[in-house]
């Protein structure tokens, strides 16, 4: 991993990486973006290590690899996201291996405030933050 661009994609060499199933607050809705960011810094930082897991569809319309990120240490970083508060699923099939595991992870998380769930940040989703409905 070379360097973050928010909470759910990442630079790995000359690809772009996009986290599945997971939706983080974008940049411009700070502090939030940047806290989503942060997490996924401190899941995988700057130089690390991933394995990528795929699913059905590769790539998205921008060209981005979408994939399940494992870290170095067996870490699954999309569940990491959810579970930490910091991500509310965002599902596009047909990519849906893991969606169980990451509404679980985002219902714990919602259920126990924690992360972005503490300040009620995802009062505005990010989805809804970027089709401007708040």
């Amino acid at each position: 991993m070379s360097r973050l661009v928010d909470g759910d994609t990442f630079d790995c060499g000359e690809n772009r990486i996009r986290l599945l199933l997971i939706d983080t607050p974008e940049m411009s809705q700070q502090p939030y973006g940047r806290a989503a960011l942060n997490a996924l810094l401190q899941l995988l930082p700057t130089g690390s290590v991933v394995r990528l897991e795929y699913d059905i569809q590769r790539n998205d319309r921008y060209g981005r690899v979408l994939a399940y990120v494992h870290s170095h240490n067996g870490t699954f970083v999309n569940e990491a996201m959810a579970r930490s508060g910091f991500a509310v699923p965002l599902v596009y099939p047909p990519n849906i291996r893991h969606v169980d595991r990451i509404r679980v992870a985002a219902e714990l998380a919602k259920a126990e405030r924690v992360g972005l769930w503490a300040e009620d940040a995802f009062s505005c989703t990010p989805a809804d933050y970027r089709a401007k409905r708040c």
